[in-house]
């Protein structure tokens, strides 16, 4: 290489190394050179806070599509109220009150928005119109589970209706 280029990469080196540490550290002292001073180094611009940058608002909630018919026979077939479940967790399940024939189930401080269908083996699915969750009730239990994961989030959850099946059904079939 010739002395040209080498003088020129040490002051690119200087350069750089010098306004890193002016940006990040106490003014560094100036680099000294074999060969004559470099020209003066532009001064280096003071570090400017970021503006920070606003959150996204969540997107609103779509309005939900009015109920079937079948989705409103469904969602009388439901169990309102308070559920009892597993390790000592609970549920509620409400009518939703801004659009008839959707229910609400609140867990864990989380509230979901469901569409009640009836299957074809007589249990009642409640599907979340986010398609996150869904709830199953069959005679003597519930369970609601996180579709997206495949796991249960909670089980063994009854109603009270659902304790007077089982009940009927002790009475039916002693141990």
């Amino acid at each position: 290489m010739t002395p040209r280029i080498l003088l020129l990469a040490g002051t690119l080196v200087a350069l750089v190394s010098g306004s890193v540490l002016a940006q990040t550290a106490a003014p560094a002292a100036p680099a000294r050179a074999a060969s004559p001073a470099p020209a003066a180094a532009p001064a280096a611009r003071p570090a400017t806070a970021r503006p920070a940058q606003a959150q996204p608002r969540p997107a609103a909630p779509r309005p939900l599509p009015p109920a079937t018919p079948e989705q409103l026979e469904a969602a009388q077939l439901a169990h309102y109220g308070d559920y009892a479940c597993e390790f000592d967790q609970s549920l509620k399940v409400s009518l939703n009150p801004e659009t008839g024939g959707y229910v609400n189930v609140a867990f864990k401080g989380r509230t979901h928005v469901m569409k009640p269908v009836l299957s074809s083996t007589g249990a009642l699915r409640l599907e979340d119109v986010t398609g996150r969750t869904l709830m199953i009730q069959i005679g003597s239990k519930s369970m609601l589970m996180d579709t997206k994961i495949g796991q249960r989030l909670v089980d063994e959850c009854v109603h009270a209706e659902q304790v007077k099946v089982r009940q009927a059904a002790a009475v039916v079939a002693p141990s």
